[in-house]
């Protein structure tokens, strides 16, 4: 890409807007899979009795397996939100800003 688009792009406001609010969401995310993830470790940690619980009484699986998993899930969900915030409003006026650039 030309130099001088480059500069223009990284110098219109409404770029630098963008970036921001897609920095921020994407920082939110992360915290939240970040502290779903540490809790997760800590409780192993600290309280394994808690995730070493059986579901029901005599039953081999313990409340540690459905909760890793729903971590697994949120995840997947996290991602796909953010995906879906791109695709809908990021990508749309990035398009935007490269347009009116040429």
């Amino acid at each position: 890409m030309d130099p001088d688009r480059v500069e223009k792009i990284q110098s219109d406001p409404r770029f630098q807007t963008l970036v921001a609010k897609r920095s921020r969401f994407a920082w939110q995310l992360s915290s939240v899979i970040l502290m779903l993830y540490f809790g997760f470790i800590l409780v192993v940690a600290f309280a394994p009795g808690i995730l070493g619980t059986p579901l029901w009484p005599g039953a081999v699986t313990t409340i540690g397996i459905p909760v890793g998993i729903l971590i697994i899930i949120a995840a997947f969900v996290i991602t796909g939100l953010y995906v879906r915030r791109s695709n809908a409003e990021f990508d749309p006026e990035m398009a935007s800003i490269l347009e009116d650039s040429e």
